[in-house]
This record gives structure tokens, C-alpha cells and sequence, in this order.
């Protein structure tokens, strides 16, 4: 155990920060590809291509290391008094910051994407945030079957996982907005 204040970070709200901001870049670029008029394969070849990668990346991203979560939880340790829990807003933003440049990365290559498959490209990048989305709504289960909330250190290793109470912190279990 770590001695001295340090900040925690929930699981779940990096998870959904990664799946908003996926989706919504997916579904700009989408969207720009609706206005492609002509492309070697036409758009409803690129729109039937997007939909099937749309399916198969979002259930790869729920299924691929999605039981790494219910492991790192079950060996979780309680979190220490003396820990700071971070904000959701925070975490976001946080999240965001260290990774701008492959998200813009990814926006740049679903756009230019368009101009031989309209809109695959943008569905593509959708759907790795729906898959990430249903993850999220999965740690929600596990948190609540737990009745304990997932933290993680944000600057050390990000396979040790640490428990607090449901109440803790500004994040309602899965990430979202607490009401």
C-alpha cells in the first residue's frame, strides 16, 4: 500500500470519456461522408460496409479484455483514507488532454476514409464508442453487484484497482452523471 494522499480516478468514467468521444467523432464523420457524391464504390456500398464494421467493432471492443475487469475488482483493496477522489469532470478532461492527438489521429483517417467508402470509416470509429459504451454499462453491473465503485490511480499502474463506498465521488456507477 502506497502511504501519503494520493488521487483516484473512477474506471468507469475513463471508460465512458473514451466511448462519448469516440462516438461522436464517428458520427461527424459519418455524417461528412453523406455529403460524398461520387466514390469508387458509391455510398451504399460504403453505408452497408459501415454498418457491418459498426457491429463487428463494437462487439469486439465489449468482448476483447472484458472479463479484466471483473478480475482487477475481484482482487481490489479497499482505498485508503487518505486518498483524493478525483472529479468526474476532472477525469474527463484529463483523459481527453493525453489523448487529443490520436483522437484527432482518428478523425483525420474516418474523413479521408469517406473519399473511397462513404461514411465506413466514421461508423468504424462509432462503433469502437458503442462497444466501450456497453462496457461501461457492464462495470455499472459489476459496481453495483460489488455495492463498491472501481478507482484507479491515474499516474501509476493502471491494473491495480482500489474500492470505495457507492456514495463516494460525483459519478453514479457506470460512469455517468449522479442524479
Amino acid at each position: 500500500m502506497v502511504r501519503g494522499a494520493y488521487t483516484l480516478a473512477r474506471v468507469a468514467v475513463t471508460v465512458r470519456a473514451a466511448a462519448s468521444r469516440l462516438w461522436w467523432l464517428g458520427v461527424v464523420a459519418a455524417g461528412a461522408g453523406t455529403a460524398v457524391t461520387f466514390s469508387p464504390t458509391g455510398r451504399r456500398i460504403g453505408v452497408m460496409a459501415g454498418a457491418a464494421l459498426f457491429l463487428v467493432a463494437a462487439a469486439a471492443v465489449f468482448a476483447i479484455r472484458g472479463g479484466r475487469y471483473a478480475t482487477r475488482a475481484r482482487a481490489a483493496s479497499r482505498a485508503a483514507k487518505s486518498v483524493y477522489l478525483q472529479d468526474r469532470r476532472v477525469t474527463v478532461r484529463a483523459w481527453a488532454r493525453r489523448r487529443r492527438w490520436w483522437l484527432l489521429l482518428a478523425f483525420v483517417v474516418a474523413l479521408g476514409s469517406n473519399a473511397l467508402l462513404p461514411c465506413a470509416g466514421g461508423m468504424l470509429v462509432a462503433g469502437l464508442g458503442a462497444g466501450l459504451w456497453a462496457r461501461s454499462v457492464r462495470l455499472a453491473g459489476l459496481e453495483r453487484a460489488r455495492d463498491a465503485l472501481l478507482w484507479v490511480r491515474p499516474d501509476g499502474d493502471q491494473a491495480v484497482y482500489q474500492l470505495t463506498g457507492i456514495a463516494a465521488g460525483d459519478a453514479a456507477p457506470g460512469g455517468g452523471r449522479r442524479r
